[in-house]
């Protein structure tokens, strides 16, 4: 069996952030948003990329993308037009051209669309910007791609404000597929949604993946909604990679402490099963000033105040194709979610 093709690798990642002071806003520190990560992601899956408010996930996706200029490290990218280029060093007209086949799904579906465009320019600015399409095979197109989403063409002449949440988000994600694109990355694209329509989204991006071959990446904080999406899952902590595994491995086997205490918040819908919480002490680190060797040392249960206060783990491979950055993970007994479809005996 021949090995997946990679579609996007992430090299030694870095995003830093001037913290300036003084009179003369002299740079006095650095927030290190994303700080070392690295990951890959191959051809056609969806790749999870999870961890607490702040840790960086966000900031990944958009320094990926190059909304964000990179402080340092490799965004390896097999484009179809180009062949494999690095994303960080590309210049203005090569970006131009790997951004039609890298786009954007935002997570607040009422603030990314502009409230004077219409639909029709909306979802037909990318084709228009790209020299796609124009006049009417732009509003053949449009049309197109409202139906794709779940949407009548006879809306392309309205407005954002006649939508509803879901309805807007649809809109979003029609304006991602205009430009055919290979890799989109999903920013949080259900989270300010109701559940029911949580639910209709993440079907929605699904049957569009099996429909064009899109590979995903995508950023959540929901680890029920993460299970259910991705074929594998990378975790984050203060702009640190901790875990990378299958989704099925990491929820039934993790390696780290901070994935344990993740996977023992996940609320499971059968009130006959019962998890332990897991309380984690003090707060979250700071990126701007983060602790010595491990980050999460100081939060911990099992830190033995030495070696993990001193020395900074490096993230490596345990297990075949789950890697992780922490000292004692092949002494530890950690416990993972109980599966979905597992149900305790009364």
């Amino acid at each position: 069996m021949n090995a997946p093709e990679t579609l996007l690798e992430v090299n030694n990642l870095k995003k830093h952030f001037p913290i300036k002071g003084g009179f003369f806003s002299k740079v006095v520190g650095q927030v290190k948003a994303v700080d070392d990560v690295s990951f890959h992601i191959h051809k056609g899956e969806t790749m999870g990329l999870v961890g607490e408010s702040g840790c960086g996930k966000t900031t990944t996706g958009r320094t990926i993308l190059r909304a964000l200029e990179p402080t340092s490290g490799e965004v390896w990218f097999a484009d179809e037009t180009m062949g494999r280029v690095n994303l960080a060093q590309l210049d203005r007209d090569k970006l131009k051209v790997a951004r039609r086949n890298i786009q954007m799904i935002f997570q607040d579906p009422y603030s990314s669309l502009n409230p004077r465009m219409n639909l029709l320019q909306l979802i037909g600015e990318p084709l228009y910007i790209h020299n796609i399409a124009r006049g009417e095979a732009l509003k053949n197109r449009v049309a197109e791609l409202l139906q794709v989403v779940g949407l009548r063409p006879e809306y392309m002449n309205r407005y954002p404000h006649a939508f509803s949440g879901g309805q807007r988000q649809r809109i979003g994600i029609a304006r991602a597929l205009g430009l055919n694109p290979q890799l989109i990355i999903c920013d949080e694209p259900v989270s300010a949604l109701d559940v029911s329509i949580q639910a209709q989204i993440i079907n929605l991006l699904k049957d569009l993946q099996a429909q064009f071959g899109l590979t995903y990446l995508f950023i959540a904080h929901d680890l029920s909604v993460v299970e259910y999406t991705c074929d594998r899952i990378a975790v984050m902590y203060v702009g640190k990679m901790v875990e990378t595994a299958t989704t099925k491995e990491l929820f039934s086997r993790p390696l780290h402490p901070y994935t344990e205490a993740l996977l023992a918040a996940v609320p499971r819908p059968d009130p006959r099963t019962r998890t332990e919480p897991i309380v984690l002490s003090g707060d979250v680190a700071s990126p701007a000033n983060p602790p010595t060797g491990c980050y999460f040392h100081p939060r911990c249960r099992y830190s033995d105040g030495k070696r993990c206060v001193h020395e900074t783990p490096v993230l490596r491979e345990v297990r075949p194709g789950h890697r992780v950055s922490c000292h004692y993970a092949e002494e530890l007994d950690l416990k993972g979610a109980v599966p979905a479809n597992v149900q305790e005996k009364a």
